[in-house]
């Protein structure tokens, strides 16, 4: 079965332009004008991935995002009209996995988003479950545990904390995390590796705020502790 692509944009030239683009690699491209289309026919669309435009009128990208996020696990990937920290990381909060910026350039997009589809299975060593303080982890099965709670993870932020719990105890660098987990090479920034920490800690920690398990090693990266 052919990968869904969403593609959220009111520009019709950059829709289409984009729509091309990810034909060319195989994918079906479903488009949506704006974001209150979009998410009124999500369920139905059942999209294997989402590229929203920030910029859109009415319910605006990070507005997207969120509702999105409210329900589904899907994998985000934004588009912002320039590499803005600022836009870049409300995104990424808002519940993105990754970004691209205009002009989009169709090789970089087509990579990242065969990186965010490409879900490899761990081998039998790294799949059986562990346990981390009072967090339960089941690999092969996608599921944390709380104290005993099942907690909801996106795909990424499952993958992040299993690369974390595979080498416990060991200071892994953004640069190691970016490849193991996005499976990207210089197309990497580390703000997506420290975003997706502080979201990863909301859910797993029991003061985030200072965090006893996803831990900050300064200058070097982060580890997994119990």
């Amino acid at each position: 079965m052919s990968i869904r692509i969403l593609t959220i944009e009111d520009d019709e030239r950059i829709r289409t332009a984009v729509r091309f683009a990810l034909e060319d690699e195989g994918w079906s491209v479903l488009e949506a004008e704006t974001g209150e289309q979009a998410l009124e026919g999500f369920n139905s669309m059942a999209p294997d991935l989402v590229l929203v435009d920030i910029g859109l009128p009415g319910i605006d990208g990070f507005e997207v995002c969120r509702e999105l996020r409210r329900g589904s696990d899907v994998p985000i990937i934004m588009v912002t009209a320039r590499d803005d920290t600022h836009d870049v990381v409300a995104g990424l909060e808002a519940g993105a996995d990754d970004y691209v910026t205009k002009p989009i350039a169709p090789k970089e997009l087509s990579a990242r988003i065969r990186a965010l589809l490409r879900r490899v299975k761990p081998e039998d060593a790294s799949a059986a479950p562990r346990t981390v303080g009072d967090l339960e982890i089941i690999p092969d099965e996608g599921v944390v545990r709380k104290n005993g709670e099942e907690i909801h993870l996106t795909k990424t932020e499952f993958h992040l904390l299993c690369e974390l719990s595979d080498q416990l105890g060991k200071v892994l660098s953004r640069e190691h995390l970016l490849e193991e987990v996005w499976g990207y090479d210089y197309f990497g920034d580390g703000r997506l590796v420290d975003v997706h920490v502080r979201r990863l800690r909301t859910k797993v920690e029991p003061d985030p705020a200072h965090p006893r398990h996803v831990v900050t090693v300064r200058g070097m990266g982060y580890k997994l502790q119990a």
